[in-house]
């Protein structure tokens, strides 16, 4: 008995150490209040012809209401259409055990900035923060996201995300699946 405590205590004491320690881009506390918020994260990442679309992630906690925040950067010499965040835009995220989890965008509504590079290509930022339901949060420290669908004002986009993701922006590797197993206690 006193071997499968031992040995229980050992594997637990492992897992908590193998996990990466979290990366902020900002960690701030002063008067006015705390604010966190985790380095962008590649979800997702497109090219086809003269186009390209990358979506980031991070996390960020402002006074205990966590958050995610999404960025989306396209890419292209021909015209790029707005897609738009406002009150009514939602983020699904299905999970591999069958769940589907909601967030909200909050009440901004947001078209994104269009900017023209030196090279001639038409690049639209478009930002939106969505807060998380108390009753999903938890799901999402357990479960792979399989999919994400992002409902804009006039349209809705889906995107399969994958297990692990070699970027061609920064040829780094990242693991949008398991995004929020992996990061969520960052914000917590």
């Amino acid at each position: 008995m006193k071997n499968v405590i031992v040995i229980a205590f050992f594997l637990f004491s492992i897992s908590v150490l193998a996990q990466k320690p979290c990366d902020y881009s900002t960690n701030v506390t002063d008067s006015i209040g705390t604010y966190k918020e985790t380095k962008e994260y590649i979800i997702s990442e497109k090219h086809f012809a003269s186009s390209s679309s990358y979506i980031f992630y991070s996390l960020a906690n402002t006074d205990g209401i966590p958050t995610l925040n999404l960025q989306l950067l396209q890419k292209s010499k021909d015209f790029i259409k707005a897609n738009c965040f406002d009150k009514n835009s939602r983020l699904f995220l299905q999970l591999n055990n069958g769940k589907i989890v909601t967030l909200i965008h909050i009440d901004q509504e947001n078209c994104g900035t269009m900017i023209r590079d030196e090279k001639g290509f038409d690049n639209r930022v478009n930002s939106g923060v969505f807060m998380f339901a108390k009753d999903n949060y938890e799901e999402l420290k357990n479960s792979p996201v399989s999919m994400m669908r992002i409902k804009y004002l006039t349209e809705t986009e889906d995107y399969v995300l994958k297990k692990e993701l070699k970027s061609e922006l920064n040829n780094q590797t990242y693991y949008p699946e398991t995004y929020f197993i992996d990061n969520l206690r960052c914000i917590e």
